[in-house]
C-alpha cells in the first residue's frame, strides 16, 4: 500500500463515524475550505484535513454557525495568522537592528 493511500480517509466512513452529513463535506469542498478527492467514484478526505474539518463540524453543528459564517471565521483566522508571521518577521529585524545599532555606538 502507498503512503497516499494510507493518508486518505473515505468520506462516507467519516461522516457515519462521526455522525456528520457528507452534504456538510460537499459544502465545505465547494466553499473552498476543504479538497476532497475522487478516484473510482469513492470521496476521499487527506489525513491532514481532518483538523479542518473537525472544527468546521464544531462551529457548524454545535455552534450552529451557517457556512458563510464559518468561511468568514475561516478567513479571519488566516489573516491572524499571516499577521503573526509578519510580526515575527518584524521582530526579528528589529533586534537585528538594534544588535548592529549596538556594534556600531562609540564607547
Amino acid at each position: 500500500m502507498s503512503t497516499m493511500q494510507t493518508e486518505l480517509i473515505i468520506v462516507s466512513e467519516y461522516c457515519h463515524k462521526c455522525h456528520i452529513e457528507p452534504s456538510f463535506i460537499e459544502m465545505l469542498e465547494e466553499g473552498g475550505l476543504i479538497n476532497v478527492h475522487t478516484e473510482g467514484g469513492e470521496h476521499y478526505l487527506l489525513l491532514s484535513e481532518l483538523p479542518n474539518v473537525e472544527r468546521y463540524s464544531r462551529m457548524y453543528y454545535d455552534l450552529s454557525i451557517n457556512m458563510e459564517g464559518i468561511d468568514a471565521i475561516h478567513h479571519l483566522l488566516e489573516r491572524m495568522e499571516d499577521m503573526r508571521h509578519e510580526m515575527r518577521s518584524l521582530r526579528k529585524q528589529l533586534l537585528l537592528y538594534r544588535e548592529r545599532e549596538i556594534e556600531d555606538m562609540d564607547w
